[in-house]
């Protein structure tokens, strides 16, 4: 899995296409990712002593496959590639400019 909390990401399919935020949680036995202000869906609640409930709004998960990474270096969106370091340690790099994704 490629993708990690608080990375930039960009919708590529579905109704939010073409829309960008940044990844609050990834559901990984799911493969789906929740995104800030992306695929809002209206939630009934009742009225609790600390809330007084109503129609509210919230985001859903969207499917992993439907997101694309946005680089931070180039800002273009884009399949990251893994690599290796010379101390066998593993990372993420962008395919378009070559920089390392932290």
């Amino acid at each position: 899995m490629l993708i990690k909390k608080k990375d930039k990401v960009i919708v590529i399919s579905g109704d939010e296409q073409g829309k960008s935020g940044e990844v609050l949680k990834v559901f990984r036995d799911k493969g789906t990712v929740l995104v800030t202000k992306i695929n809002f869906v209206k939630r009934h609640t009742k009225p609790t002593q600390g809330d007084p409930g109503g129609i509210k709004e919230k985001e859903a998960p969207v499917k992993l496959s439907s997101v694309m990474l946005i680089c931070p270096k180039c800002n273009k969106p884009g399949r990251p590639k893994s690599g290796k370091f010379p101390d066998g340690k593993k990372a993420r790099i962008c395919r378009k400019c070559g920089e390392m994704i932290v």
